[in-house]
């Protein structure tokens, strides 16, 4: 009896810490499940919000790919085409833009002036020269993003029926955040990068981008800069 009452009780301790040690163990493999569910979930969030915020950044302003740089212009002469990559129909359809198709006309973008420098709203520029031979043509400048309630600018843009030429038919655009005398484009907004988007409407360039050099695209010279 002795013996028998003896083990009694080291049998159950044995069985007590078996258990204890199996809750311990279920316990860190569920821990490391866990773990990992979470790290999974994490990495999927983070990737989605990465995906999503890159997508924003790419479709808000102008094509991020297929253009043709001519000097500081950019010419896109597949933008509005049905093989136009992914990126393009984006933008199109973020815009609310019927793009020119090939063959109707060719879109030109600048983000920058002939020294290489982004256009800045603060700055005043002249934009001189002529364009390459077209049927119509429209100049417009526009900033990254909404503008912010109440502040719509004057204008936005020329076309070539309403801008002042010189006698040999040359003309120059003043776009300033101040008001300036002649073809004055106002800035769209008090700071901050800005693009130019000139169209040339059945023209016959659109069918070869290589017509192109820099002397028949307007120049693009900054005269001055506010603090």
């Amino acid at each position: 009896m002795a013996l028998s009452s003896g083990i009694g009780p080291v049998a159950a301790r044995s069985a007590r810490e078996q258990s204890s040690s199996r809750l311990r163990r279920l316990a860190r493999g569920a821990a490391t499940r866990s773990s990992r569910v979470g790290l999974f979930v994490y990495a999927l969030t983070l990737g989605g919000l990465l995906g999503l915020a890159s997508a924003d950044y790419a479709t808000s302003g102008g094509y991020p790919f297929g253009g043709t740089s001519i000097g500081s212009w950019t010419a896109w002469p597949r933008a509005g085409s049905l093989d136009s990559d992914p990126y393009a129909r984006a933008v199109n359809a973020r815009r609310g833009d019927i793009p020119l198709a090939v063959g109707e006309g060719m879109l030109l973008t600048a983000a920058s002036d002939d020294e290489g420098r982004t256009l800045d709203a603060r700055c005043s520029y002249r934009l001189a020269g002529v364009t390459p031979p077209a049927r119509a043509w429209t100049i417009t400048v526009t900033g990254r993003g909404a503008l912010p309630p109440g502040q719509e600018p004057v204008r936005t843009g020329f076309t070539s029926t309403e801008i002042l030429r010189e006698t040999d038919g040359r003309f120059a655009i003043l776009l300033s955040p101040e008001v300036q005398p002649g073809n004055w484009l106002p800035m769209p907004r008090p700071s901050g990068p800005v693009r130019l988007a000139l169209r040339l409407y059945d023209t016959p360039v659109a069918a070869s981008v290589g017509s192109l050099d820099r002397d028949s695209l307007p120049a693009i010279e900054r005269t001055g800069c506010g603090s």
